[in-house]
């Protein structure tokens, strides 16, 4: 994940093996922090995660979405760049009532 996060930081674009690997890292710790199936967290094409705690989604589209591309999955995940400004900035795309994940980042 590191080597993805720094190729970012720097300006280079990482190699995809490096790049999918640090997405579904940290899609994978999302879920463990945040438990639940009410919100589909998508980075396409790497992975998709559901969490949060609530209603639960089985069929169909989920009401609630979450998506954006890999490089700022990183940069949110980690906290560089703030959750607000992408949402704001239209990095991140969200959909529905409870599609709000800044209670559950930076991770």
């Amino acid at each position: 994940m590191l080597a993805a996060v720094t190729a970012l930081d720097e300006g280079r674009t990482p190699e995809r093996p490096v790049l999918r690997e640090a997405v579904r890292t940290l899609l994978a710790a999302l879920a463990e922090r945040a438990p639940g199936r009410s919100v589909e967290v998508r980075v396409p094409p790497y992975g998709a995660v559901q969490c949060v705690s609530g209603p639960r989604h089985t069929r169909g589209t989920p009401p609630n979405v979450v998506e954006m591309d890999p490089a700022t999955w990183l940069a949110v995940a980690t906290g560089r760049l703030g959750w607000t400004q992408a949402v704001a900035g239209g990095r991140v795309r969200v959909s529905g009532s409870r599609a709000d994940l800044s209670a559950h980042l930076p991770i």
